[in-house]
Formats: C-alpha cells, sequence, structure tokens
C-alpha cells in the first residue's frame, strides 16, 4: 500500500498530527532550504502594501472566512 492510501485511512487528528511532525523535521534545520525568489518579492509586495495601509492583519479565523468567500 502506497502512504497515500495509508494517510487517507488515518483519522483526521492522526492527519493533523502526522503534518505537525512532517513540518517539526523540516522546519528543524532551515538553513537545508532555500526560499524560491518569487518568495521574498511576495513578501516585499504585502510589506509595502502594510505600509501604505492597503492591507491589513486580520486574525486567523477572519481570514479563512474571506479566503472561503474568495474562492466560493
Amino acid at each position: 500500500m502506497g502512504i497515500l492510501q495509508e494517510i487517507k485511512q488515518l483519522s483526521h487528528i492522526d492527519k493533523l498530527r502526522v503534518m505537525e511532525a512532517l513540518w517539526k523535521d523540516l522546519s528543524s534545520d532551515e538553513e537545508k532550504y532555500v526560499s524560491p525568489a518569487w518568495h521574498e518579492a511576495a513578501l516585499e509586495e504585502t510589506e509595502k502594501r502594510m505600509s501604505n495601509g492597503i492591507e491589513e492583519v486580520v486574525d486567523w479565523s477572519t481570514a479563512k472566512k474571506n479566503l472561503r468567500k474568495q474562492f466560493e
């Protein structure tokens, strides 16, 4: 059985635990990974929008609602 099939059989909470374990492992040695150039450009653009008052900080709950509306 492939890993994706095994993951599909996990409960929701176990999937989250696996995801957290993977993230912890991947982020433990961040020097190994180089962000793509577009990522820095996107962060700079967001920072510029924040400085100009175009972008605002919202809590995660509001952000999820806004994203769901955007993609409905």
